[in-house]
């Protein structure tokens, strides 16, 4: 049974030049082009009364992510709110992609990096921009200086947390997956050896029903609480990098 178990990282699809395209940036560049059609979609001919349910849709998520904002940053900090959606809906559709059989974006720990990558930067031009270059590098030796290496090892930290946090949970969902189904297929397989028909024994019956209830948890729950936790700790940091 364990031959016929596979839990493989990206494939890789093509070579342009240095540049290596798996199946999880394809997979990512779909989504994109998905939450940008859906985007243009729900904000085409707006009106300042709304008398569209696209309309009011698309109003009602604004106000949802502004509220999200406000509550953790505070108003002033509404500008990201672009960012913030974008992030959600990139994370939780990735992650959700594996309903559909292919493999999640946020199941490859590039992608992760690059994500929190991009938070790491954004929190260190919040620093600049409200501590200056002398405050931004004088946060390192507070609130004594004997203490530089380990706030350098935390500052380090943040994106590797973040990066492994997500991943980690999304690449062990895959496999605990893929898991289940090897284990469901050799106990079908054990049970129906009684019957002596060669089709019947080829059904793997308890492959039907539980898969699809843990998927519940593993492709929705889950994908929706990392895409949210991603979010809460990149407002968090870069708003902290203000105070």
């Amino acid at each position: 049974m364990g031959s016929e178990i596979a839990v493989t990282g990206p494939r890789v699809l093509f070579r342009i030049g240095p540049i290596i395209i798996t199946n999880t940036v394809v997979t990512s560049w779909v989504i994109m082009a998905v939450i940008a059609a859906v985007c243009m979609y729900l904000t085409k001919n707006l009106k300042v009364k709304p008398d569209s349910k696209r309309q009011i849709i698309a109003e009602k998520l604004v106000l949802t992510v502004y509220g999200l904002i406000d509550g953790t940053m505070g108003q002033k900090w509404r500008h990201f709110a672009p960012y913030i959606a974008a992030l959600f809906a990139y994370s939780f559709c990735s992650s959700m992609s594996s309903l559909v059989g292919v493999k999640p974006p946020t199941g490859d720990l590039s992608i992760i990096i690059g994500m929190a990558t991009i938070t790491f930067i954004m929190i260190q031009v919040v620093n600049l921009k409200y501590k200056g270059v002398a405050g931004s590098l004088k946060r390192f030796a507070e609130p004594v200086p004997l203490i530089l290496p380990l706030n350098i090892i935390s500052e380090i930290a943040t994106p590797v947390s973040m990066t492994f946090r997500h991943f980690g949970n999304i690449a062990a969902g895959g496999v605990i997956t893929t898991l289940l189904y090897a284990a469901l297929a050799a106990l079908s397989g054990l049970v129906l050896k009684i019957v002596p028909v060669a089709f019947i024994q080829s059904i793997p019956i308890f492959q039907v029903g539980l898969p699809a209830l843990l998927s519940i948890y593993f492709d929705v729950f889950t994908s929706f609480l990392q895409a949210y936790i991603f979010c809460m700790l990149t407002m968090v940091y870069v708003s902290g990098a203000a105070e």
